[in-house]
């Protein structure tokens, strides 16, 4: 009896000792002397000025990845699963689906990688490219996108990154607009590539990472594999020629949220700062570690990730979001996902994937009912309790037990060995957060950076167990809120200053790519020469220096899988629908949907329902009717098609309402101009309603 009470009474109060500690820690510091426009500044704690390199004479990206080789050499580095099988299954319906048999990864080491990305520039110099000509990859995420990218940085190559996902038009765009003349893409990419090349103005040259390739590619492009490219490299090798700081390693378009795709020109110093910054969040990160790599490598976050993993000498093994577990839609039954067969200790995941895992073990869990279900929820709501601060949560043995009993199975989905978890891209609920700690047993770090930040900006610590923040600012960057008096969001706001987020660092871009009005208007150097992007996101400060945010600027959202949706232009598009005298459309960045509050023309739905023999006595009746919305929404869906909205914005639900929205109720500007927050705060409850109907 007494171990078991020490068991629980000694880790319990050194919990609490900890906790004490962690309640009074300065994760951010506020920064008094700071250039630029007015306003609240803060820092990170361990660093009084933005980090531009963690290596004294290291500046670019090829010279840490070389010297990051050397040192670790013999060290697996770069893994791959290897084809077995490819097999179709026919469902019950007819539909036919495609699913892989893999086999056990297969590695190069250090030297290995370092060796193949040599061979790879001097190859691409052998086939024609210049140093000051582009090359773009559009592929997914894989072992020789890696080498591509490096080999390129090796000859001082600007990379295009285009998302293998992007439609004609934007992939168009971006490959015209950078006047790209060498292209390195996957087999499946090449294809596409084909059905545009009429409309492809500088392409000369297309490297395959495939070994085969469709033949009528190389009547339109001189068309090489990527493996010949690298065999020509090793039997005439060429000298490196090592970029600068200040020169632009990557131009990454952006998925294109209100038109086409914006380039965002980063400088290898840009790329090396949020690296040097990202380094010091996970402690203990080294040698050990092993790294899932599946997410877009055309996405910043991906890639700012692997190259914080090459650092420090960490394994990164390749896999897709559809072969990632052993349940995943592409993975022959019966055999291994790619956390299986990996078993990662940390990973990087968007909210989408984490919800996923969520949903999914909740399902198992109520599909088997009674005593497991029980036993569940119980140890569930006990290691919960402890982490809110309880002192009568699981602490100490009972954690121990809980975590044998009832955990080690579902921790078993991402391979058992997690030890952290890193989450960005969009905001991760509060719910999701803490059932991934329970569940999985790792904490989560959320951060907050965009693509013209290079990922960085903010960054939630180790030991920071709070939810629904995105923590304190990245040693590279000063964090700064400024007024928007219009949003009535103010620095001198109680009990916290809240305000428009500004970034600022040697991690903030150069800007748009051939957009210079753009540039103008978001980017600014203050008298001190601090570059500053201006996100149009709305935050505010924890009392410790942590980041929250709580608003967007302008109108347009980013849902849970990371669409995103202009809210003006749905709005102006559902506006069309004769029944339609207003609306706000309203975007939950939690959900994957988004709804609106409609306004109904009195007189054409009162007609309608004339016609129809609906009887009511007043027009908030007609519009609580359950006939009336159906007819209502069947005309804005309508209306939304013939705008060509995408299916993610066409509003899921809706709320029809008999008021009108005046300047008089205050809903609205004098110019009509919808005043979203006070519309938000008036029908708060129905659109909660909303969402949970």
């Amino acid at each position: 009896m007494i171990p078991y009470a020490a068991g629980v009474i000694v880790p319990l109060a050194l919990t609490l000792l900890v906790r004490n500690a962690k309640k009074d820690k300065k994760r951010g510091v506020v920064v008094e002397d700071v250039g630029g426009e007015p306003g609240h500044t803060v820092r990170n704690h361990r660093f009084k000025e933005p980090v531009s390199s963690h290596w004294e004479d290291i500046s670019t990206l090829p010279e840490l990845f070389d010297i990051s080789c050397k040192n670790h050499s013999e060290r697996f580095f770069l893994g791959t699963r290897r084809l077995i099988a490819r097999e179709v299954e026919t469902s019950d319906d007819g539909k036919v689906f495609e699913k892989l048999h893999l086999g056990e990864y297969e590695w190069k080491t250090f030297g290995e990688t370092l060796e193949a990305v040599c061979s790879f520039a001097s190859g691409l110099v052998k086939i024609g490219h210049k140093s000051e000509e582009r090359v773009a990859i559009f592929a997914d995420t894989r072992e020789e996108w890696f080498i591509a990218l490096q080999g390129c940085f090796r000859r001082n190559v600007t990379v295009v990154t285009i998302y293998s996902s992007l439609g004609e038009e934007a992939l168009c765009h971006s490959l015209n607009e950078t006047e790209v003349t060498t292209v390195i893409c996957g087999n499946k990419e090449l294809k596409k590539l084909m059905d545009i090349s009429q409309q492809l103005e500088t392409v000369k040259r297309v490297i395959c990472m495939d070994d085969e390739f469709p033949s009528e590619a190389s009547s339109t492009w001189t068309t090489t594999s990527l493996g010949d490219v690298q065999k020509l490299g090793r039997e005439t090798p060429v000298d490196p020629n090592f970029p600068l700081s200040a020169d632009v390693a990557v131009i990454m378009y952006t998925s294109g949220s209100t038109g086409l795709p914006k380039g965002v020109m980063m400088t290898h110093g840009n790329v090396l700062a949020t690296v040097s910054a990202v380094m010091t969040i996970v402690p203990d990160l080294g040698k050990r570690d092993t790294y899932m790599a599946y997410l877009p490598l055309a996405h910043i976050l991906e890639l700012a990730a692997e190259s914080v993993m090459a650092t420090i000498g960490s394994a990164i093994g390749y896999g897709s979001p559809l072969t990632l577990t052993d349940t995943s839609n592409k993975i022959k039954k019966g055999t291994k996902g790619d956390v299986t067969a990996l078993k990662p200790t940390i990973m990087t995941a968007v909210p989408a994937i984490l919800d996923r895992v969520r949903d999914g073990v909740r399902k198992k869990v109520d599909a088997k009912g009674g005593v497991a279900k029980k036993l569940f929820d119980f140890a569930y709501a006990r290691r919960l309790s402890a982490i809110n601060g309880s002192w009568f949560g699981a602490w100490g043995l009972e954690k121990l037990l809980w975590d044998l009993l009832v955990f080690g199975k579902i921790r078993a989905v991402l391979g058992g060995r997690i030890r952290y978890l890193l989450s960005g891209g969009a905001p991760l609920s509060g719910d999701t957060q803490r059932f991934i700690n329970i569940c999985v047993g790792a904490p989560i770090g959320q951060g907050y950076g965009l693509t013209e930040t290079c990922a960085g900006g903010t960054f939630s610590e180790f030991d920071d167990t709070s939810v629904g923040r995105v923590g304190a600012p990245l040693p590279c960057s000063f964090v700064k809120l400024i007024d928007w008096p219009e949003g009535g969001y103010l620095t001198s706001d109680q009990p916290m200053p809240r305000g428009e987020i500004v970034i600022g660092g040697s991690n903030i871009t150069l800007g748009y790519f051939k957009n210079e009005e753009k540039t103008k208007e978001v980017y600014k150097v203050d008298e001190k020469g601090m570059r500053w992007f201006y996100t149009g996101d709305i935050g505010q400060f924890h009392p410790d220096g942590c980041l929250e945010i709580i608003d967007r600027k302008k109108d347009i959202v980013k849902l849970q899988h990371g669409e995103y949706v202009s809210l003006g232009k749905v709005e102006a598009a559902l506006s069309i629908s004769p029944y339609v005298e207003n609306t706000m459309v309203h975007a939950d960045p939690f959900y994957s949907y988004c709804v609106a509050l409609v306004v109904a023309a009195q007189q054409t739905l009162e007609g309608w329902a004339s016609k129809q023999g609906i009887e009511f006595t007043n027009f908030e009746e007609l519009c609580a009717k359950e006939q009336a919305v159906k007819e209502v929404y069947a005309s804005i869906v309508k209306a939304a098609k013939q705008s060509r909205l995408e299916k993610f914005e066409i509003p899921a639900k809706i709320k029809l309402l008999a008021a009108p929205w005046t300047p008089e109720s205050g809903l609205v500007t004098a110019a009509l101009k919808l005043k979203r927050d006070v519309i938000k705060k008036e029908f708060s409850e129905d659109l909660t309603k909303l969402y949970a109907s």
